[in-house]
């Protein structure tokens, strides 16, 4: 019988939430967590299931993956499966990384399942397959489901269809292989042609994909007489977190007053940043918010002055709808209260 082997995080492999998000990499021997459905759908046997915490496969990702490939190495699998990790950024990430891993080391197909707005989407579908999935694990029956269907696919050895036809993310990758009516590219292009000048529908070939172009704004003529905002996606807010910013996939941000202060001090301000180890941000949140030099930059006439407020979110795990909201939704400040320019910083 086929084998199979599934990826989860600590959450759904019932370690514990973000408390345990550090949670180094283990492997188990039989059905954790979603591996018992993955279990019943597949026409194989689950025969593990790798658990590893969403933060240390971020903060730690070449040991991570060595660990796991190590455990790998005396298994025989046929398949391995991540996920699935819906909206959540980090987890997508992490799902992206191994799959990506083991795929390069042990040649055997790897499949995901994300919502459309995970960053992990863009950045891995082009190495794995990865299934529209749901926001929440609410959508898990349904998301294992549509992974398995496909899973099976493969381990029967039926014949795959395209991204459409499967329903997985388009993952621009053009394959040559001759059409069943045998139609030449001249017939098929001259059809398409007429069909576009008549207004009929058709489809492309080759279909472009839709970028998200921001329009360059002027340069600044005189700096000397702008008033210059801060924002940043590094998460450095008041030691109490009065927005409750979430520490990644954040769908909140904040502004807070800098009115007369010369720097942002330890102990009045902080990051909630989950990507990165916060230390030298704690000791010093000039470093991702430089208050200090820009302060100085106003005193020496290089800027006419520094905006009053701060702007801050988090960008870990954020997905760019929510970036765009929030984008949104400070330039409205921005516009109101006479920013010329923004300084964005990450981390």
């Amino acid at each position: 019988m086929k084998k199979a082997i599934i990826y989860v995080n600590q959450f759904f492999g019932q370690i514990g939430g973000e408390d345990k998000a550090d949670f180094a990499p283990e492997i188990r021997e039989g059905l954790v967590g979603p591996a018992m459905e993955f279990n019943k759908q597949l026409d194989a046997q689950v025969t593990h299931t790798i658990i590893c915490g969403d933060n240390f496969m971020g903060s730690n990702e070449e040991e991570a993956v060595n660990t796991i490939l190590g455990f790998l190495e005396d298994k025989e699998f046929d398949i391995f499966i991540a996920g699935p990790a819906f909206q959540a950024g980090r987890y997508g990430n992490a799902c992206g990384v191994i799959c990506k891993a083991v795929k390069e080391k042990f040649n055997v197909p790897v499949i995901s399942s994300m919502h459309i707005e995970n960053p992990g989407v863009e950045m891995f579908k082009k190495d794995v397959i990865i299934f529209p999935g749901g926001k929440s694990a609410a959508a898990m029956r349904k998301d294992i489901k549509k992974i398995a269907t496909y899973a099976n696919k493969i381990l029967n050895g039926e014949k795959l269809g395209t991204a459409e036809e499967e329903g997985y993310f388009l993952r621009g990758i053009r394959h040559q292989y001759w059409l069943e009516d045998a139609k030449p590219a001249y017939e098929r292009v001259v059809e398409m042609l007429l069909k576009k000048i008549n207004g009929e529908k058709f489809k492309t070939e080759l279909p472009i994909p839709k970028l998200d172009r921001v329009k360059i704004a002027e340069p600044i003529k005189d700096l000397s007489k702008a008033t210059i905002a801060f924002a940043t996606t590094g998460g450095i807010v008041p030691v109490d977190n009065p927005d409750k910013i979430q520490s990644a996939s954040a769908t909140r941000w904040g502004r807070y007053s800098i009115k007369g202060m010369e720097r942002l001090e330890a102990g009045v301000f902080k990051t909630i940043h989950a990507g990165f180890d916060p230390a030298a941000a704690d000791a010093d949140p000039n470093i991702i918010v430089p208050i200090d030099v820009l302060r100085a930059y106003e005193r020496e006439g290089k800027i006419g002055k520094l905006h009053e407020f701060f702007y801050t979110t988090v960008g870990t795990g954020t997905t760019q709808a929510e970036a765009s909201r929030m984008g949104k939704e400070m330039v409205e400040y921005f516009k109101k209260e006479g920013v010329d320019a923004v300084i964005l910083s990450s981390t």
